[in-house]
């Protein structure tokens, strides 16, 4: 009994997802009926079709973009405006060896055992990170709803392509700029460390920069978040010195960003 209802439900769902999608389609010539059964698990399958009942979208079109830890689709809201759903994947072992970024950061002491539990709180970390960091205006995607392995947010794109990442777009002086001053606002402002902040989890739009992919980011209480930090701008460091920016020495630029912070304490305490 349990087998046939969840089979019609599936069905249903399908044809939910998919009904209004004919209205646009994807450069890739993505076949829609493929959504469901190709690359989600039911349990996914049934939090998108309640998200789809709640209006926290209206459709989904398909895939943006794949890793190993999640999937990205490009959804759709009833104002029709565009939605980036990131799906995490329960499946998948790689959150395990996640697990240091979120029992070591205070927001997150206690986690469920189990990797479907590990995945769930991973998805509210991030939505989380990204609230932090809209709430004080960093360049984030706006997040916009989040529950169990789904976390929906702004799509940054058009018509279901993605911007383009700094790693293929031409880059300037400024955006090197740019970029260290969102790793000192993060810092500053947001009170977080991205720990996974480079080239390819920053989007370029014109002379604009806009950072994601926070699952990482911990708070500064964690107890590597100064490591994280130097990481962070050793990264960015290198990838613009071989664009051929001129760059300041990264020991340098950690010691201000954390110099500044104590000062910016120091100040508030008197």
């Amino acid at each position: 009994m349990t087998d046939i209802l969840s089979k019609k439900l599936e069905s249903k769902i399908d044809k939910k997802l998919i009904s209004k999608s004919k209205k646009r389609e994807l450069e890739d010539g993505f076949k829609k009926g493929k959504v469901i059964n190709e690359v989600l698990d039911k349990p996914t399958v049934m939090t998108l079709y309640k998200m789809i009942t709640d209006h926290v979208i209206a459709y989904v079109n398909g895939s943006v973009s794949a890793g190993k830890e999640s999937v990205v689709f490009w959804g759709v809201a009833d104002d029709n405006s565009d939605v980036a759903l990131k799906i995490y994947l329960v499946s998948t072992s790689n959150f395990k060896k996640r697990e240091p970024y979120l029992t070591d950061d205070p927001r997150f002491r206690h986690v469920k055992k189990g990797t479907k539990n590990l995945v769930y709180l991973w998805a509210k970390k991030e939505y989380r990170n990204l609230s932090q960091c809209y709430d004080v205006g960093i360049p984030v995607p706006r997040p916009l709803y989040v529950t169990k392995n789904v976390l929906a947010m702004d799509f940054v794109g058009k018509n279901g392509a993605p911007s383009r990442s700094l790693l293929t777009s031409e880059v300037d002086q400024n955006d090197y700029d740019q970029a260290i001053s969102i790793i000192r606002d993060l810092y500053h402002k947001a009170k977080l460390v991205h720990g996974d902040f480079s080239e390819y989890n920053i989007f370029k739009i014109n002379d604009r920069l806009v950072v994601f992919d926070l699952g990482s980011a911990v708070d500064l209480r964690h107890p590597n978040s100064k490591e994280f930090l130097k990481r962070d701008i050793n990264n960015i460091t290198r990838f613009f010195k071989k664009r051929g920016m001129v760059v300041k020495n990264s020991d340098d630029v950690f010691t201000e960003i954390v110099n500044e912070l104590w000062k910016i304490n120091s100040y508030t305490q008197w």
